[in-house]
């Protein structure tokens, strides 16, 4: 089994869906984000998902593009990345994710960016923009550890949804909404999420995307292993700072049991 679904089933095994936290590396500062990442995990979240500035994240709604233009500015490099996923990664075991687009994957170089984000003690990558037709020729020089991670459309048909179940590795990124991060969910979500669910079979499954406040949670419990939260930290974090950011942590975290 691998590292991330055995994760999530230990998770689960205690009654509990999984936390999943976007943080954009080295926001809102550099020299604060390790310790920033260390708090998230201690008030409740059970995996970072570490994303990679980027100055065009087709998948990011304007909150997320902000931090990146933001951690950009910053000083954020891959080699500023690859630290902050080494010190996280040993400060705790749970997993650590990358969350990037191949544009910078090509630019770095993708094998020496497989490479190093396996070193980096990262457990996985989410690539979003990578079609699957072009999934065996893109991840061929990734090494067996590291896992890739797809995301699954709304709109995907049932054949789509069981070849992403079948390439995918620790999990299914459930994508509840047709739109980018930060939108807004509605009833309807939750039936997209629940015929989601009778597809995927290999992989845990987790739902994101829209997802903001504990009641988001409660609504797409029973229909997934877990959820993966963004904006909302990400605004939180922009607005109202640290402090506020981990009460919010907290109170998604105790949603999730």
């Amino acid at each position: 089994m691998s590292y991330i679904k055995e994760y999530i089933t230990n998770v689960n095994a205690e009654g509990r869906k999984v936390l999943s936290v976007f943080l954009t590396a080295g926001f809102p500062s550099i020299n604060g984000f390790v310790n920033l990442a260390k708090s998230v995990l201690d008030s409740g979240a059970d995996m970072i998902e570490l994303g990679m500035p980027f100055n065009n994240p087709l998948a990011d709604g304007p909150v997320i593009q902000n931090s990146s233009l933001a951690a950009i500015a910053n000083g954020v490099n891959y080699k500023t990345i690859f630290q902050f996923s080494e010190k996280i990664s040993q400060y705790s075991p749970k997993p650590v994710i990358l969350m990037g687009y191949a544009n910078q994957l090509v630019h770095y170089g993708v094998k020496d960016f497989f490479t190093d984000s396996l070193n980096s003690g990262a457990k996985g990558i989410i690539i979003p923009d990578v079609p699957l037709e072009e999934y065996n020729s893109f991840f061929k020089t990734k090494p067996a550890p590291l896992e890739t991670i797809l995301l699954a459309a709304p709109t995907s048909t049932d054949a789509r949804l069981k070849q992403i179940d079948s390439l995918s590795g620790g999990f299914v990124y459930c994508v509840s909404i047709a739109g980018t991060t930060g939108s807004r969910i509605s009833s309807a979500n939750k039936i997209i999420v629940k015929n989601m669910r009778s597809s995927i079979k290999k992989n845990k499954m987790l739902a994101g995307f829209g997802i903001s406040k504990p009641e988001d949670i409660e609504s797409y419990s029973p229909y997934c292993d877990g959820v993966i939260v963004g904006s909302a930290v990400i605004k939180m974090l922009h607005e109202k700072g640290t402090i506020n950011t981990l009460r919010l942590i907290r109170s998604l975290s105790n949603s999730c049991r």
